[in-house]
């Protein structure tokens, strides 16, 4: 089935743009009138997606998604009155857009998990699988209210970690662009000043004056270089399997971020695992969703490994022991679980244990970077200063007043 990028327009006349799945433009125009849409021109999308390819859904927008949802479901409103509430109530035009998808899919046949693992942007191999989980098991709104709690977590975290980067990242680029005001216009000044005077310059105001007559010259290099090289290792990274199991492994091992980064993960794994669980996919079904969800492959191939083991026959607990990646808390919980046959409740357990140390850990660790990023600028500042305020003060003692 091909993507068509289209123009519509909306019930009030206003003009839309996105890309929807069809079997041809006759279909394409009876999917968009069923979402509200009146169709104005259309073309076949191209591999890559286009301009108008869809995007990956905000987390709160998919959250309010599955609040919705399960409240719709606990008071047994059909699956396709549901989606069309949605779809008129919702702000988010992508998410307004992938709902309006979902219904014409529906119509045509599809459960609610296969239409929504045709957008994969928006709804990732986990929650297609649990949603899979819930229509099989007949608990739809409890998988949408376990996946609220879940993206909530995850809103949680996210809003935590930018509020408490924000001062630091104020502090740097005050910093900085002050740094590069002196380099550029003072240390100049300063150094024809003392030029003028007669003045012998001492080895760091040399080194101070080179350092800004590079920057004063080949500014127009060096203030793009930074993105060029990070530009460099992103496409290394996304186009080589090798440099991305280097770096993942190289965020894991980091002095201070990279305890954090595990605790993250194997609170995202934990949780997931226990909820995929829950919901009654298989343990190997589990891991091997669970895989594309790490978002890092050394624990994804981690759990490659651990599921030939239990494939082959042994102890889940035992298995991911063996493999040396996971704290030795996270083993033992599932060792408990096994052996209680709770195994669900043993890794929300460890979730949220993570989940309350990933919070202290972030906290510390950016209430630390906050004084010491103050400390280490304000010596770069006192620095230059020095290199080219010392001079200065040592040529006005030789005057006698």
């Amino acid at each position: 089935m091909p993507n068509f990028n289209y123009k519509a327009a909306d019930q009030s006349g206003r003009q839309v743009k996105g890309q929807l799945n069809a079997f041809s433009e006759t279909d394409l125009e009876v999917r968009l009138s069923r979402m509200g849409l009146d169709l104005i021109t259309c073309r076949v999308a191209g591999k890559g997606g286009g301009l108008f390819a869809e995007r990956g859904i905000p987390l709160k927008d998919l959250l309010m998604f599955c609040l919705q949802m399960e409240q719709m479901e606990r008071g047994s409103v059909p699956l396709l009155e549901s989606l069309a509430d949605l779809r008129d109530s919702m702000i988010n035009p992508q998410l307004r857009e992938v709902a309006g998808a979902l219904i014409a899919e529906i119509e045509g046949g599809d459960l609610l998990s296969q239409a929504m693992a045709r957008h994969p942007k928006a709804f990732n191999p986990v929650f297609v699988s649990l949603i899979r989980a819930g229509e099989q098991t007949g608990k739809l709104a409890e998988v949408f209210a376990n996946l609220a709690a879940m993206l909530t977590w995850q809103d949680e975290l996210l809003a935590q970690t930018k509020r408490l980067l924000a001062y630091p990242l104020f502090v740097l680029v005050v910093v900085l662009a002050s740094a590069g005001f002196l380099m550029a216009y003072l240390v100049p000044q300063m150094v024809g000043f003392l030029t003028n005077m007669g003045q012998e310059l001492p080895w760091e105001t040399k080194a101070m004056v080179a350092l800004s007559n590079t920057i004063s010259h080949y500014w127009w290099l060096i203030l793009p270089l930074p993105f060029l090289l990070a530009a460099v290792v992103a496409i290394l990274i996304k186009t080589s399997p090798v440099a991305q199991y280097r770096f993942d492994y190289i965020k894991l091992h980091l002095p201070v971020s990279g305890a954090i980064m595990q605790k993250i993960i194997m609170a995202r794994f934990a949780r997931y695992f226990a909820l995929m669980y829950q919901t009654g996919i298989p343990i190997l079904d589990a891991i091997k969703t669970s895989q594309e969800i790490v978002a890092n492959r050394v624990v994804a191939e981690s759990l490659e490994r651990a599921w030939q083991q239990i494939n082959a026959g042994a102890v889940m607990s035992e298995s991911f022991r063996s493999l040396g990646l996971f704290p030795p808390m996270l083993v033992r919980m599932m060792r408990v679980g096994e052996r209680t046959g709770e195994l669900d409740e043993a890794l929300l357990n460890i979730s949220y244990f993570y989940d309350r140390d990933v919070k202290d850990a972030v906290g510390r660790m950016l209430q630390i970077l906050e004084p010491a990023m103050t400390v280490v600028l304000g010596g770069l500042l006192a620095l230059i200063m020095f290199a080219v305020l010392g001079p200065v003060y040592e040529t006005l003692t030789k005057f006698r007043f």
